[in-house]
């Protein structure tokens, strides 16, 4: 028997230790607030009574069809009811959430579906083509398909063999569902561009995903029963665990189909939306709108933003229409927004361009994150807060993911030594405020989305004029940034951009596509790696994130 007096007689129990999970956020907020409206979509409203009976019949539904702890549910789906209710239904199961990008092509769909092993297929007419082309491609191992059906849709075939209504429907609205047996059993899956190869699927937890959801609240001082609009898409990382967020917070989710400012405004005058994320092109649709669509919008809206540091221009821009923006970052791999661009009181007696130097800063951690530094990658020491000594950004926390499903050697070079890391270079500021200062070397992130420069490159080698290409970040004032391929081509052999363009355009999603392609020699060492730092500094790549 031990000694220790403080671990004699008071071990766990089920009185005083649950394993914590998101999904005890619906619980109460069904249970304390059954008739405050959770769901607004078009002409639909719904509480969190009805969204937690909801969610308990799908959840009821898919165990009727097998599914439970360890299976995968994928869903490609907008931002609709459905999407939300996935978020809880799925795990009450004790399955895993598989939300997949809308805007990839069907091989990639078809490969995560497949990777993923996922049973089950919630889908929508709207990307019916895509869908129709990876069900194709998988064959025998074709998941049962859902459809959720959308009146605004557009048009396109129907690839379920049932509508989302019927299945759910079909649920038992008291079904008796139970908290992870453990609070690190998987509740999302969410695929990354990976440098080389296939994507690498992230696997999240409850504790993570709950953590999250958590510091999300406090990190932005959400009040109780906000109203929070759609404009990023769940399937980025579950939508930075916003759907548990608002689970917690008791608010109310404005569900968008898509981004659109003629959309938004009427939605936000409409409901007093109070919260909004989105990459910053989001929030430059928003402010070159035309000043009428704002006519009647008195309130301030909290805004995060993600994916590259706000230019002076965005933060005056959101200032003048009434947004206030909070700068955060981070990665699939850390659930979303695991750092913050923390504000200080005194800021805001600064002028502008100081003010969105320190707000462009990627910031502190979370605070549910146990930490991210600018760390020596050889050493794993901290480099000198002095604004200049490159570093590699890490994490470390109970809000990183689990690993890489089926991929143990990238989980374990993920984490070697203890901490996650990132990729991003950074320096670290006096005041211990961290900024990148290059991305990881071979991730563009364009509108939010990441992009592999490898897999551009290899798409462009496939054409038989092409020798060698190399893509780099090139900045844009739409999407911050976008691919750009230098191009040698092979001994007499003859190409335009636009031939080069169109035959990306037959291999990859289009936001893949390069805006710009450079033809001529590569520079190269002497062993004849191409030296990718040079293009970088040619196109000013590093002044996307300053």
């Amino acid at each position: 028997m031990t000694s220790n007096i403080y671990e004699q007689g008071l071990d766990k129990n089920a009185a005083n230790f649950v394993p914590l999970s998101p999904l005890s956020f619906l619980e109460r907020s069904a249970t304390v607030f059954p008739l405050r409206v959770a769901v607004v979509y078009g002409p639909v409203r719904q509480t969190w009574g009805q969204t937690y009976e909801r969610c308990r019949r799908l959840a009821s539904a898919l165990a009727q069809k097998g599914v439970g702890r360890g299976d995968t549910v994928a869903a490609m789906l907008p931002n609709v009811p459905a999407m939300f209710e996935a978020h809880f239904g799925v795990p009450m199961t004790g399955a895993v959430l598989n939300t997949l990008n809308t805007r990839l092509d069907a091989e990639a769909i078809a490969f995560m579906l497949r990777h993923g092993q996922a049973k089950v297929l919630l889908t929508d007419r709207e990307f019916s083509a895509v869908i129709g082309k990876a069900l194709e491609l998988l064959g025998q191992q074709r998941p049962l398909v859902i459809e959720v059906e959308d009146e605004s849709a557009p048009a396109g075939a129907a690839q379920g063999s049932i509508t989302y209504e019927q299945f759910v429907s079909g649920g038992d609205p008291e079904f008796v569902w139970h908290l992870p047996l453990d609070e690190w059993d998987a509740i999302a899956l969410n695929y990354t561009s990976g440098t080389t190869g296939n994507p690498k699927g992230v696997v999240t937890h409850h504790r993570g995903a709950y953590l999250n959801a958590t510091s999300n609240v406090v990190t932005w001082a959400m009040p109780h029963h906000a109203v929070y609009l759609w404009t990023l898409p769940m399937f980025h990382c579950n939508g930075w665990c916003f759907p548990w967020t608002m689970a917690l917070n008791a608010g109310t989710s404005v569900c968008l189909r898509r981004v659109d400012p003629a959309l938004i405004f009427p939605l936000i005058r409409e409901h007093q939306v109070t919260h909004l994320c989105g990459a910053p092109i989001v929030y430059s649709m928003l402010i070159h709108a035309p000043a009428e669509w704002r006519s009647g919008i008195s309130h301030t809206v909290q805004g995060l933003i993600a994916g590259a540091a706000p230019p002076a221009a965005v933060i005056e821009g959101c200032e003048q229409i009434g947004i206030d923006i909070t700068h955060v970052y981070g990665l699939t791999e850390v659930y979303g927004p695991a750092a913050v661009c923390a504000k200080q009181t005194h800021w805001a007696e600064l002028g502008l361009a100081e003010r969105a130097m320190l707000n462009g800063r990627q910031g502190v951690a979370y605070p549910l994150q146990e930490s991210v530094r600018v760390l020596d990658p050889e050493t794993l020491q901290p480099v000198p807060a002095d604004g200049e000594t490159m570093g590699e950004i890490f994490f470390r926390g109970n809000i990183v993911m689990k690993g890489y499903l089926k991929n143990p050697q990238a989980t374990a070079e993920a984490f070697a030594g203890g901490w996650f890391h990132t990729g991003d270079l950074a320096v670290t500021h006096p005041d211990g405020y961290i900024k990148i200062k290059d991305r990881s070397k071979d991730i563009i992130i364009s509108g939010g989305e990441n992009i592999s420069s490898l897999e551009v490159e290899d798409a462009l080698c496939r054409h038989p004029a092409v020798m060698l290409a190399a893509v780099v970040a090139q900045p844009d004032p739409k999407w911050g940034e976008v691919p750009c391929a230098f191009v040698e081509l092979k001994p007499g052999a003859q190409a335009l951009e636009s031939d080069l363009v169109e035959h990306c355009r037959g291999l990859l999603a289009r936001f893949k596509v390069p805006k710009k392609v450079v033809f001529g020699e590569l520079p190269k060492t002497s062993t004849g790696k191409i030296q990718k730092f040079m293009l970088r500094d040619q196109v000013k790549s590093s002044s996307a994130i300053e």
